[in-house]
């Protein structure tokens, strides 16, 4: 399990290239001219995770498998697209499905690629794709809102419950906020989960810089940094330029290449990064001479759900988990040297699983 994050952003700002680089394929046409993207392509990446390996080669595993993040490359928005410019209401609905959002934004000066709006501004571009999609979610909210005032007259308490629901979630977008801004309840949650605002999902700002710029940004990522901060959202900068590089070379030569330019990790690890704490997900392992693997569950998660993530029966039977940390699994070389010391704990049903935990699930069907 990793989670679905949707590139987005307007025309020739890098979207497809960084996808392609991403994803280590060509899936998706990079090409100098609007819309060049339509079908929303689907690319899945292994999430780089040291301690993954660590734990493999402590246990003598045979294999790794480490947890999956997936992208969707979603193609550029134009202003007006919330009213069909440029194809937008199709792409508007494949952001729908999405986790959360990576916009992407040009902070690269080019005179042989064009801009949709003719001048180089990273922050108006924000600001068009946001509004775009304030709009979208007006547009839907004003349908529902009508539907449940009908059915609130008729003493329909879901009806009722939905109505206040949505009218303040129409009230911030009139304010020009996004509804991820809106504090919702525990008993609300459900309801503003359900009305799948385009302007809920959370956003990670991806200044997209020339290669000269990698390492330490520029004045436009200074600028994206800054509205993103400003958003309590946030910002990282990538050249995809270079990422496309980097996805031709071996290991190795990836090594060197990302030294030479200053930088200690590709674009895709920072990006996972980010998008980890984005939607606040946390990975826990299982390790054994078979493989070791890794799993990607939201932060909160208690024991029996996470059996659940390798298997359904294994939340059903849940009896306990057998559980290791990181840092003691390496400072006693394993498994059963963890066990020799008393590191090994049994947890129930109530135990929220921590980032990095080594489990072992005992069930029972």
């Amino acid at each position: 399990m990793g989670f679905n994050c949707g590139v987005v952003g307007l025309p020739n700002v890098g979207k497809s290239t960084l996808f392609n680089a991403l994803t280590a394929t060509q899936a998706a046409e990079a090409a100098n001219y609007p819309f060049c993207t339509i079908a929303p392509n689907i690319g899945r990446v292994a999430v780089p995770d040291e301690r993954l390996e660590v734990c493999a080669r402590l246990a003598k595993s045979a294999k790794i498998v480490p947890t999956q993040l997936e992208f969707v490359d979603i193609a550029g928005l134009v202003r007006g697209a919330s009213k069909g410019e440029g194809l937008g209401n199709q792409f508007l609905g494949h952001i729908r499905e999405v986790d959360a959002i990576a916009h992407v934004l040009r902070c690269f000066e080019d005179s042989n690629v064009t801009h949709v709006e003719g001048s180089l501004d990273p922050v108006r571009d924000a600001e068009t794709v946001e509004t775009e999609l304030l709009l979208a979610d007006l547009e839907s909210l004003d349908r529902r809102v009508k539907a449940a005032e009908k059915k609130a007259r008729g003493q329909d308490k879901e009806a009722r419950a939905q109505l206040a629901v949505m009218e303040r979630a129409n009230a911030l977008l009139v304010e020009g906020k996004p509804a991820r801004e809106m504090i919702v309840s525990v008993e609300e949650a459900s309801i503003f989960k359900g009305l799948q605002l385009l302007s809920a999902k959370p956003v990670l700002y991806v200044a997209n810089v020339d290669e000269a710029s990698a390492s330490s940004g520029n004045a436009l990522s200074a600028r994206v940094a800054h509205y993103a901060r400003a958003r309590g959202a946030t910002s990282v900068v990538i050249s995809a330029a270079i990422e496309s590089e980097l996805a031709q070379l071996p290991d190795y030569e990836k090594r060197e290449y990302l030294a030479s330019l200053g930088l200690d990790k590709p674009g895709l690890a920072r990006i996972i990064g980010a998008g980890y704490r984005l939607l606040d997900l946390i990975t826990f392992l299982t390790v054994g001479p078979k493989e070791a693997k890794a799993w990607t569950v939201a932060q909160g998660t208690k024991a029996p759900q996470a059996a659940g993530v390798i298997h359904t029966d294994f939340e059903k039977g849940f009896i306990r988990a057998e559980t290791i940390s990181y840092q003691d699994f390496v400072a006693c070389g394993g498994e059963q040297g963890a066990k020799e010391a008393g590191k090994m704990r049994l947890e129930g049903a109530d135990y929220i699983v921590r980032d990095g935990d080594i489990l072992h699930f005992r069930f029972n069907l």
